[in-house]
């Protein structure tokens, strides 16, 4: 099969669990043979530049006809059997699919909610927010300033939301669409996507790592993400102050607008065991992960897949999840983890401690990840799920040539 995967990344300052799915499926496809092209560009491009780039990035995110022209030439090059897209925001828009065409399957993998949501996370003033997916429209989201909390930044996001309804971009120009749980493909396809080519395939991980033995482990516990409200740390950070000075080590990986406040949230309480390790290269983070006893995701939002979780399950780490969103059906709580209620320190700490206090049960949760992993989350089974609709969306795109 002849692939073209297209991508934009991510500014390299916010590492993003897209850029690494990106990566890992481009790889998987490579070692089993196919013939493969990539189209990338990067949000790089548009640091540096001030008002000139922000207005670029508007502009581009809307519509890119530069872009377009770009991937159609290509696209007549390499003449692929599918184009795999997986971000256009915010240089390469979804002016693509129309300069495509019926030449290639088309392909996007739903990895947030942008398609209806300006903000791409359904959440306003630290709630969950589904204004514009329920109602069918932007008006919400521009009165609220949803991305960035500024209008004028949500108004071209808005307008390309609006304009790519308008057009019937999602119901004519592509032929299948991945959402990365049942729950996301339900919420999408409420919102407006045509549910016959929404199929669910979650992220996966590469390889088979080696589970490090219960006892070698450190009595500690891990979250890796950005420190930011929809993440949920705050919440994370309380229910250890809760704790005390007998709490497990909460090691906090990575960077964001909330470091420097949660630190002196940490600092102005008798010695809390939270140690900010702050952004770390990906091998480093998942030596983390599989040394640790215990993962925790307190999210406030909703997530598509988070990539962590799939490593912690990996490395035979369980996962302690908020209950909202996909999480509750990604991990099940006593069997691979543990779930408590969102933005509740007391909820989270009372089931986490539920657990840390019983021997043997974090350890039979660990067995719970390794078995899941096996089961839903290697490259292997993902492999296979995506041929199947790499094959339904060439079914699908030669059913629409015909017509």
């Amino acid at each position: 099969m002849k692939i073209l995967l297209v991508h934009n990344f991510y500014g390299s300052a916010a590492p993003s669990g897209e850029n690494q799915v990106f990566q890992a499926e481009k790889e998987m496809l490579l070692s089993r043979g196919h013939d493969l092209e990539t189209f990338t560009r990067h949000s790089d491009e548009l640091r540096g530049r001030g008002v000139a780039g922000l207005v670029l990035g508007a502009l581009s995110a809307l519509w890119n006809p530069w872009t377009a022209r770009e991937i159609s030439r290509v696209v007549d090059r390499f003449r692929p059997d599918i184009v795999h897209v997986h971000n256009t925001f915010p240089l390469i828009s979804p002016s693509i699919f129309r300069a495509i065409g019926s030449r290639a399957a088309r392909v996007l993998t739903l990895h947030n909610y942008r398609l209806f949501c300006p903000a791409a996370i359904p959440m306003r003033a630290g709630r969950v927010c589904t204004e514009c997916l329920d109602r069918h429209t932007v008006r919400p989201a521009v009165v609220h300033g949803c991305y960035r909390n500024s209008r004028l930044a949500t108004l071209p996001l808005a307008v390309c939301v609006a304009l790519h309804r308008l057009l019937g971009t999602w119901h004519r120009q592509v032929d299948a669409f991945i959402a990365l749980t049942e729950f996301q493909r339900e919420r999408m396809v409420a919102a407006g996507l045509p549910a016959r080519r929404v199929h669910v395939k979650p992220n996966f991980f590469p390889g088979s790592p080696a589970v490090i033995p219960w006892g070698d482990r450190r009595p500690c516990v891990v979250f890796v993400g950005r420190l930011t409200a929809e993440k949920g740390v705050r919440t994370l950070v309380q229910a250890w102050l809760q704790w005390g000075t007998e709490a497990p080590e909460l090691r906090l990986i990575g960077d964001g607008g909330l470091r420097s406040a949660l630190e002196r949230i940490a600092a102005s309480q008798p010695p809390v065991p939270v140690r900010f390790l702050g952004q770390l290269a990906a091998e480093a983070a998942r030596a983390e992960i599989a040394r640790a006893r215990m993962l925790i995701l307190p999210s406030q939002c909703f997530e598509g897949f988070p990539m962590v979780v799939g490593e912690a399950f990996a490395f035979g780490t369980p996962a302690a999840v908020s209950n909202i969103g996909p999480l509750p059906a990604i991990v099940r709580h006593g069997v691979n983890g543990i779930v408590f209620e969102p933005a509740d320190p007391d909820s989270l700490l009372r089931q986490v401690r539920r657990f840390w206090d019983r021997p043997g049960s974090l350890e039979s949760l660990g067995k719970g990840a390794c078995n899941e992993f096996e089961t839903k989350y290697t490259s292997e089974k993902n492999y296979d799920e995506l041929m199947a609709i790499y094959r339904q969306a060439i079914s699908a795109s030669r059913g629409n040539s015909g017509k």
